[in-house]
C-alpha cells in the first residue's frame, strides 16, 4: 500500500517548500492538506513547485464552501503546474459548519456532491475537448463558458476526485462516481470491513464499474507512547460526540456511549468526555505501538482494507526524522 503524509494544521506558508522537499526525499507517496485553520490549496502550489514526483492534495477541502466552476479552475492550475500530481479530496462538512461558519446554503448533500463531480466534470471536458457546456442539475446550473474564461486543455487533464464521507451514502457515492474515498480517521477495521468497502462496492455495481476504479485511502490514529494514548482518547472522544458519526459506534454496539459523549458536548464538558473512551474503544480506533513496530502493526492491520494510508500525526522536517525514515522503508517492504 502507499503511505502518505500530512501538513501541520498550524503550518506556516514560508515552511511547505522545506516540508515538500523533504518529505519528497523520505519517500512519502502524497502530502496532504485539510480544511482546518488555513486555506488548503495555498501550499499546494508550493508543494508543486519545490518537488518533482510526490503526490499532493487535499483531504479534504469543503466543497460546500465554493462553486464547481471556481474549484474547478483551482484543480486544473494545480494539475497543469504539478503535470498531473494533484488529487483533489473533497468533504461535505455538517450543516452548522457550512451555514454558520462558511456562511453558504445548505442542501441535501449526497445529491448535492453527486452533482458537484459532475459539474466539475463536464467544465473539465469542455476546457480540455472544447464540447459544448450545458450542466443542467437540481442544485447548480453552468451553461456559460465564453473563450476569455477558458484555459484550454492540458496533458493531465483527468484530475483524480476523492471524495470523503462516514456513513454509507457518501460511501456508495464514491462508489458510483469518484476516483476515491477518504475514510475518516475517525473508523475502525470492522467498520471498513463491513461498512465502508460494502457501501462502495454497492456504488461500483451499481455504476457498472471496476472495484480498482476506486482508491480507498486512509488515515489513523497512532499512539506512540502514554502521553500520545491519552490524545488519541481525547480526538476519539471529540468525534464521537458527533451524532452523524454514531454509526461507527453502533457497528461495536457502543452506541450508548455516543449518546453520553454528544450530551457532554452538548454541554460543553470537553474534559469529561475522554474517560468514556474504554481501552477497548481506544485499541479499536487507534494503532497502539512504538517506532519500531508501529509500520508492521499498521500494515497488518489494514492490508486488504485500503490501498493507501497515512498517520494522523503530520512529518515535521528535523523531528525525528531517523525513525520516520525507518516507518516508510518498513510500509513500503513488500517483502
Amino acid at each position: 500500500m502507499k503511505f502518505d503524509t500530512s501538513i501541520g494544521f498550524n503550518t506556516d506558508l514560508k515552511d511547505v517548500p522545506v516540508l515538500a522537499r523533504a518529505c519528497e526525499a523520505i519517500g512519502f507517496d502524497a502530502l496532504w492538506t485539510s480544511e482546518t485553520q488555513h486555506n488548503p490549496f495555498l501550499p499546494l502550489a508550493l508543494i508543486a513547485e519545490h518537488t518533482q514526483r510526490i503526490h499532493f492534495g487535499t483531504a479534504v477541502a469543503i466543497a460546500f464552501a465554493r462553486s464547481p466552476m471556481a474549484l474547478a479552475h483551482t484543480a486544473w492550475d494545480l494539475a497543469k503546474q504539478s503535470n498531473g500530481r494533484f488529487i483533489l479530496g473533497l468533504g461535505t462538512q455538517v450543516k452548522a459548519h457550512v451555514e454558520r461558519r462558511f456562511g453558504m446554503t445548505w442542501g441535501p448533500p449526497v445529491a448535492r456532491l453527486h452533482e458537484f463531480v459532475l459539474a466539475m466534470r463536464a467544465v473539465w471536458d469542455c476546457w480540455q475537448n472544447g464540447t459544448r457546456l450545458n450542466f443542467r442539475g437540481e442544485h447548480y446550473k453552468l451553461t456559460l463558458m465564453s473563450p476569455f474564461f477558458n484555459p484550454g486543455p492540458i496533458d493531465h487533464p483527468a484530475v483524480p476526485i476523492y471524495i470523503a464521507g462516514v456513513g454509507q451514502p457518501l460511501c456508495r457515492l464514491a462508489g458510483e462516481v469518484a476516483d476515491g474515498f477518504l475514510v475518516h480517521p475517525y473508523h475502525t477495521p470492522k467498520y471498513l470491513a463491513e461498512v465502508i468497502r460494502p457501501a462502495i462496492a454497492a456504488g461500483v455495481n451499481k455504476a457498472g464499474r471496476s472495484a480498482n476504479d476506486v482508491i480507498v485511502s486512509g488515515t489513523v490514529f497512532v499512539a506512540l507512547g502514554e502521553s500520545e494514548r491519552e490524545m488519541a482518547r481525547m480526538q476519539i472522544s471529540f468525534y464521537a460526540s458527533t451524532p452523524s458519526y454514531r454509526p461507527v459506534l453502533d457497528v461495536h454496539g457502543w452506541g450508548h456511549a455516543g449518546e453520553q459523549l454528544s450530551a457532554l458536548a452538548a454541554r460543553g464538558k470537553w474534559d469529561e468526555m475522554p474517560a468514556l473512551i474504554s481501552d477497548e474503544m481506544l485499541e479499536a480506533f487507534a494503532v497502539i505501538a512504538t517506532w519500531d513496530d508501529v509500520a508492521d502493526r499498521v500494515r497488518a492491520r489494514y492490508d486488504g482494507l485500503v490501498d493507501r494510508i497515512g498517520f494522523y500525526r503530520p512529518f515535521e522536517p528535523g523531528v525525528d526524522e531517523e525513525r520516520w525514515q525507518q516507518v516508510v522503508r518498513r510500509m513500503k517492504d513488500e517483502g
